[in-house]
């Protein structure tokens, strides 16, 4: 699962009726402009759509029911080394064709229960993804963390701030097994020079996250 800190949430919506009648106004081709547009089309050679940007499916290998076990360091900035343990379930879902997903985070341990959710966005334009994280007990999305997979590796940076002063945050997901997956998230109080491990989560692949 991922990096799990703080909170802040946006949102946006436009009715169906006004997004068709402003979409309708903006795109109407004149009657040159469609021929011009479909000779183009014509000449130019067609992609397949899986070709287009495989990217938008870098999170497929996580879609399905995880054993989740996770440390967390109790004072993250603090100078402690006090960890805490939970174990839970981690549920992830596809959704939009797999340009989106939800991953459903439930644990508990001695120090109490993390219930949440990630939810992970792709932008084609940049070819990366974004990721905000809520728990529950606030409700609210965190800054988002930007980035993308290389080689097998993920890894993402975002702002974000911490008991009241800004910080840089990372986050890191590696499957040395298909059915095995490393979590990672670390804070730097110094814009990156120097970074401190407080999320370490480990998932295990326990079904297909159907109900």
């Amino acid at each position: 699962m991922q990096g799990y800190a703080t909170s802040r949430c946006l949102s946006l919506s436009l009715t169906a009726g006004a997004l068709a009648s402003l979409l309708a106004l903006a795109l109407a081709p004149t009657q040159a402009q469609s021929a011009g547009t479909q000779a183009a089309r014509a000449a130019a050679p067609v992609a397949p759509p899986a070709a287009i940007d495989r990217a938008q499916h870098d999170f497929d290998f996580e879609t399905g029911l995880w054993r989740t076990q996770v440390r967390r360091l109790a004072k993250p900035l603090s100078g402690s080394d006090r960890w805490l343990d939970y174990t839970g379930t981690t549920r992830v879902v596809p959704v939009l064709g797999g340009r989106a997903n939800f991953a459903e985070l439930a644990i508990a341990g001695p120090a109490g229960r993390i219930d949440g959710v990630a939810l992970r966005l792709y932008e084609p334009a940049t070819r990366q993804w974004r990721i905000h994280y809520a728990n529950l007990r606030d409700g609210a999305l965190t800054a988002a963390l930007t980035g993308g997979f290389a080689q097998g590796r993920g890894e993402f940076f975002g702002d974000d701030t911490f008991d009241g002063r800004p910080i840089r945050v990372r986050f890191r997901i590696h499957c040395p097994q298909p059915e095995r997956c490393l979590f990672e998230q670390a804070f730097s109080a110094d814009g990156g020079q120097q970074w401190e491990t407080n999320w370490l989560a480990t998932d295990t692949r326990i079904g297909d996250g159907g109900a």
